[in-house]
């Protein structure tokens, strides 16, 4: 299903939710469809418990009176299609959709009445027709954005501050970030960059031969975009960077604890904390019409400076300034 061809489902939805409320009075279990990430993720081994923790505090534990499947979303479009099918026979009630838009598109095209809460990392949920705005999301789909568009500007910036004399930016991203490449290129485009664009197909990817591509194109920078099959792979990826000597700036930070350069984006705990208050109030029996959309509001840059020796470059010290964090 297109990006469009169910804006209308989700208008009329938001009138037939099944009250999961009950669950809590009743002694029937409440059910969670999560799709996303495999759990195996670096990110996700560290944020989903706190998803798990944070339930607990609102009054649904598991086994006891909440039950959560679990689908993959980085297994291909068509997996994540059968997966959201999976959820809807199993009879969930809420779909937490995560990640990248393939997990609330295999959401939404599941199901036009199921309530669901998206965490949304590398596009826009409004401009790509799932809901109506911010405040007023207008049908069955409510949550979280990561703002992980925006955040690009501000990556390139941090590099361009970082290596004022480099102008040749490689950047990595596969299918399930073509909306933040888009966004990367628009940004390269306005601050004068020449931009080596290299998309990775037929996972796993073979990021050995990436870096050598770029190192052999004369890439001065690295952008690496946000894709769940980019992130079991994290310590490589740190570790070719640092062969190549290429700065990378990177979107998450488990990246730079596995040796990374820099990153800049959304802490991510916050992010996992709201979607579990969204999934309680649904539980509850609130509306997702009546939930307007969060946008995060806790960024951090974090710079590894153990990593920056290994490459033999120095970093500004404005850089270092601004850093939350800086690894050594």
């Amino acid at each position: 299903m297109e990006r469009r061809e169910f804006i209308a489902l989700l208008g009329g939805a938001a009138a037939t939710w099944p009250l999961a409320a009950r669950a809590q009075n009743d002694g029937r279990i409440a059910r969670v469809g999560w799709i996303g990430p495999s759990l195996d993720r670096p990110a996700m081994r560290l944020t989903y418990p706190l998803f798990l923790a944070d339930l607990r505090k609102l009054g649904f534990v598991e086994g006891r009176n909440l039950a959560i499947e679990f689908r993959p979303v980085d297994q291909g479009a068509q997996r994540a299609y059968a997966g959201a099918k999976e959820l809807v026979a199993w009879k969930a009630d809420v779909l937490v959709a995560f990640g990248p838009e393939l997990a609330l598109k295999a959401a939404a095209a599941a199901s036009p009445s199921i309530p669901i809460v998206m965490g949304a990392f590398n596009f826009d949920p409004i401009a790509n027709g799932y809901v109506q705005s911010l405040s007023r999301p207008g049908g069955n789909v409510t949550g979280i954005i990561s703002r992980w568009l925006e955040l690009v500007s501000k990556q390139i910036e941090l590099l361009q501050e970082a290596f004022p004399g480099r102008n040749r930016l490689g950047v990595l991203w596969d299918a399930l970030s073509v909306d933040q490449f888009t966004a990367a290129k628009r940004e390269a485009h306005t601050r004068k960059l020449v931009l080596r664009s290299l998309k990775l197909e037929n996972p796993p990817y073979d990021f050995a031969a990436a870096f050598r591509t770029l190192a052999q194109d004369g890439v001065q920078l690295v952008l690496l975009l946000s894709s769940p099959l980019f992130s079991r792979q994290n310590a490589k990826i740190a570790a070719l960077a640092i062969e190549h000597r290429l700065p990378t700036m990177f979107i998450a930070k488990h990246y730079v604890e596995a040796g990374g350069l820099m990153y800049y984006g959304a802490d991510f705990a916050p992010l996992l904390r709201r979607i579990a208050s969204f999934v309680a109030k649904i539980l509850r029996g609130v509306k997702p019409a009546d939930l307007p959309v969060e946008q995060a509001a806790q960024f951090e840059f974090v710079v590894n400076l153990k990593t920056a020796k290994a490459m033999g470059i120095a970093l500004p010290t404005s850089i270092l300034l601004r850093a939350d964090e800086v690894i050594e």
